[in-house]
Parts: structure tokens; sequence; C-alpha cells
């Protein structure tokens, strides 16, 4: 059988036993085209909780029945198609699952032999988390050289990427936000970050602009609401904001909260742009390479938050939006699925 993860009904905050429900459903036949894959692992991102609304996005809302939308990788075990052989790794939309079939709708990635890293790193620096970061920073925020760079999120999959880049690339300072001074103590020891600010404490505008003392050339949002008003209040001339997601608003029921220093953008000659990393996708080898290769000379430090068993996938959603993951949050759903 097939084991799944389906929404049962649409939460209004955090998800809870009432949100989804674990079923089993035969395992999905091989056709001509297509290939089963065994699904190793998952991503679990925040935008999956955005998926669960029903809202507009750049994705349609999961429906109510529905598996839960997830990216993940597996092990091709059967093969009616020229794009994969049996034994492959591939990396692609698995969703909740257990099993998987990848054919021209659902397509997948094969994931390169010899990389010489785990599955769980492919999955974090090597897949969307890391190439958002890259592209974020570099296309999209338009980095340069000697910029003072602001990022939100810092202790998670894609803040803590983006930091290391921007000083990799010479960034003249890096300041992260971060919730609660573990996680502040590890974005400065851990990812080099050479500041960062915890958000739970009150003043984050003075205490940013006391860290940034000519501005915030480039801000890497990755919560919103207040934390992007605290930020926009000490953006330089010129400065760009890149807006990668709004994790802060992602619970909120009703209205999200909105930001009021806007007008800052007006007197500071500054931009704001958004992006989502589908946009990028097929350029993600050249991310890759440079990622892989920081990797290797010991410039990028990488963490992962293993949870075990497809059961905690919801609990593993959860540690997201509570504090409680510590870098890029994976669910194991068979051990035995690895990189040669």
């Amino acid at each position: 059988m097939n084991r799944q993860i389906v929404l049962r009904e649409r939460p209004a905050a955090m998800v809870d036993e009432s949100t989804t429900s674990l079923i089993e459903v035969p395992v999905p036949m091989c056709g001509p085209g297509q290939a089963l894959v065994k699904v190793g692992m998952l991503s679990i991102d925040p935008t999956i909780r955005t998926w669960m609304n029903d809202a507009p996005g750049y994705l349609p809302p999961i429906e109510v029945g529905g598996v839960i939308r997830s990216s993940g990788a597996g092990v091709v075990v059967e093969s009616q198609s020229e794009r994969y052989r049996v034994g492959d790794i591939v990396y692609g939309m698995t969703n909740w699952q257990e099993w998987v079939i990848a054919d021209e709708t659902n397509r997948f990635s094969v994931v390169p032999t010899g990389l010489g890293v785990d599955l769980a790193m492919v999955m974090n620096v090597l897949g969307a988390t890391g190439i958002t970061a890259y592209f974020g920073l570099l296309e999209v925020g338009q980095f340069r050289a000697g910029d003072t760079v602001v990022v939100s999120g810092a202790a998670g999959a894609t803040g803590s990427v983006v930091g290391q880049l921007a000083k990799a690339r010479g960034a003249g300072r890096v300041v992260g936000i971060a919730g609660g001074p573990q996680k502040c103590a590890e974005v400065v020891e851990l990812y080099g970050f050479d500041d960062c600010l915890d958000y739970r404490e009150p003043g984050l505008s003075r205490r940013l602009r006391a860290a940034c003392p000519g501005g915030v050339d480039l801000y890497f949002d990755n919560v919103g609401g207040e934390v992007l008003d605290a930020a926009l209040a000490a953006i330089a001339m010129h400065g760009r904001v890149v807006l990668c997601g709004a994790i802060s608003q992602y619970n909120v029921s009703g209205h999200p909260r909105g930001v009021a220093n806007t007008s800052m953008l007006i007197s500071r000659r500054g931009s704001m742009r958004g992006f989502i990393v589908l946009d990028y996708l097929d350029r993600s080898e050249e991310a890759q390479a440079v990622l892989a290769s920081m990797v290797h000379d010991g410039t990028l430090v990488h963490r992962e938050h293993l949870v075990s068993g497809l059961e905690h996938a919801p609990e593993a959603l959860n540690l997201l939006f509570s504090g409680g993951n510590h870098g890029k949050t994976l669910v194991v759903v068979d051990e035995s699925v690895t990189l040669a």
C-alpha cells in the first residue's frame, strides 16, 4: 500500500490534528512512458502552508482530500520511460506519500552520482533552497561587492546560504535577523555573519540602524510583517529589497499585517522586488556548480534538521513557524534511499 497524507480541512493558523489525515491507497501502477519512484525524503518548506489556503497563488491551492504538495527525492524502482533508469535517484514533486509516478506531466530531475555528498545536502544546498538563495541575492538583489546586506530568517535554510554567499562575494557587512539568542549565536558562529539581531527583543528598527550605520544596501526578506518594516526604516540610498518569503504572515487568520515604511523607498530611491524560484529552475545547474564548489572548499556551511517518518510531516512543517528547527528541515520517509 501507498501511505499518503491528505488535506482534511484548511487550517486557520498552525497545522493541527484536524488539518491532515494519513490514509492508505494502492501503490500506483507504472505504465508506458512512466517510472515508479519510491520516495525517500521530503523537503519541508514554508510555502506548503500557503498552498493549504483557499487563496490564489503561483500554484493552485491543494484541494481538500488531496495529497499535500511537496518536493522530495526518491529512487526509481520500475521504469517504462527512456528518461529514467531503475536505480536512479530523482528529485521533483513527490508530495507527502511513499510512492509516486514520474511522467511527462510530473517530471523529475536525475541526481548525478559521484557528487561526494549525501542526499540531505543535495536537497538543501543544491536543491530549491540553494537555488533560491543564489539567484535571489545575485540576480534579483543585484548584489555588489561592498554592500551592507541584511537577511531575515538568517538561521534558516535559505537565509544562511544568502549570508554566506554575500560574504564570499565581498560584502562590506552581513547582518542576520533570527529568533532567540541560540539562533543568533548560530548565525554568527556557524554561518559567519558579522552580527545577528534577535527580532523578539524590542527596538529592532533602532538596533538595525545601529548595526548598519551607513544603511542597508540589500535586504533579503524571508519573513515579512514587522521585520520587513524595520528593514525599510533602515534602507540606504538606492537600497534594494528582495521579497523571498513572508513566513510571519502564513499562519495569520484574517488580513495579514501590512507595512508602514514603504515611503522610505521613495525618499531613498529604493526598490522592492518579489520572485519565485521557479523563474530560475532552467538555470539551476549554474547555481549548483557554484554552491557545490563552495561546500567542497569549506566556504559554505550547511545544516539539515531531519525528522523521521512520513506521519510526522505535519509536525515538521510546524517547526518552521515555531522556530524549533535548525537549518533545512527534511522528512526521512525511507532511509534506504541514499546516494551511492
